[in-house]
């Protein structure tokens, strides 16, 4: 399969990697910046040929059937539509899907069209620090998912935090309700550049179910990223980045007691698990693409851009409960890398 991949970056190195252990044949690479486009070359082995500073010209003379998009989110909608337009059969987007819910819309309308398949890189539900706890959190032990904590530093609700709005969604198989958010005063400036900004901050979010995932990623916060998952009869506490899990549980003849008795004895244990990582589980989601399996697919990326937009909307309008079914501002564009 031909493939090509636009954005050369620390995330682009990563798809082009997952696209040389697939032993793919890469027709093209490209990059504005012309040392990233030489570096990644001398990496790859790749003719001259091969490389574009012009990504359309890239898409026009290359020819691909896959093509991964790992540029900032303001080039996402562009990028995939023309992709799809060039006969691109298989796409896959850096999250997040795009800076406005109008431009995700499109890129599904485009590439339905077009008969392209679009992946979202959004690969929680390919990680063991997301599939083991929701195993866990399901049995008769647990007793069944009732809320999430996430407490990190300041790697932003756009960039970061959608991830876990994907992963609530998909672990709780109930869609997003309500959203609330508080986001911090000061604004951080964005290491991909003056023009882009992430906010930081606080949000609530609820399903239809009930499930509640409270988020903590203030600005004035710089270390971690810990998960602590609630349930009926027990807990889960993940540290995302050291790959390290603890639990508790009511012993089992506790289980039908009324919440109020959260102190009964328990049952406890630790595990080990993945760290969090960018290379493996975005291979994961890619041979998902390729194998026509599931994957995180375009209608997932929009709703996390809803929810997104809902926070920008709470916050503004002095931090509200915003109903997922109300108006949201579709046509507005956010400043998000």
């Amino acid at each position: 399969m031909k493939a090509a991949l636009i954005g050369l970056g620390r995330m682009g190195r990563r798809h082009l990697e997952n696209l040389l252990n697939l032993q793919l044949d890469v027709v093209g690479l490209c990059d504005p910046i012309e040392a990233a486009r030489l570096d990644a070359r001398a990496h790859a082995n790749l003719a001259e040929s091969c490389l574009f500073a012009d990504p359309y010209k890239m898409l026009a003379q290359a020819r691909p059937e896959l093509l991964i998009i790992s540029t900032t989110a303001d080039a996402h909608a562009d990028l995939t539509c023309t992709a799809a337009e060039h006969g691109v059969s298989l796409i896959m987007c850096e999250k997040p899907m795009a800076t406005s819910i109008a431009a995700a819309r499109r890129m599904l309308d485009v590439c339905a069209r077009h008969g392209a398949r679009l992946a979202i890189n959004h690969p929680m539900r390919f990680m063991e620090q997301y599939n083991v706890p929701k195993a866990m959190l399901d049995s008769e032990q647990f007793g069944g998912l009732k809320s999430v904590h996430v407490a990190g530093g300041n790697f932003g609700i756009a960039m970061n935090g959608t991830h876990y709005f994907e992963k609530f969604r998909h672990m709780t198989g109930s869609p997003i309700v309500e959203a609330q958010a508080w986001f911090s005063s000061e604004k951080v400036t964005n290491p991909r550049g003056p023009q882009f900004e992430d906010r930081a901050g606080a949000l609530r979010l609820v399903t239809a179910s009930g499930v509640r995932l409270t988020m903590d990623c203030g600005s004035d916060q710089g270390h971690g990223c810990r998960v602590i998952y609630t349930a009926r009869n027990g807990q889960i506490f993940v540290d995302e980045l050291g790959g390290k899990a603890y639990w508790t549980a009511r012993k089992a003849e506790h289980r039908e007691m009324p919440t109020t008795r959260y102190g009964m004895p328990w049952d406890e244990g630790e595990l080990r698990i993945e760290p969090a990582d960018a290379l493996i589980p975005s291979l994961r989601l890619l041979n998902a693409l390729l194998a026509g399996k599931e994957f995180t697919n375009g209608e997932d990326g929009l709703a996390a851009i809803r929810v997104l937009v809902a926070a920008h909307v709470s916050d503004a309008e002095n931090n509200r409960t915003v109903r997922m079914d109300e108006k949201l501002p579709d046509d507005h564009v956010f400043p998000w890398a």
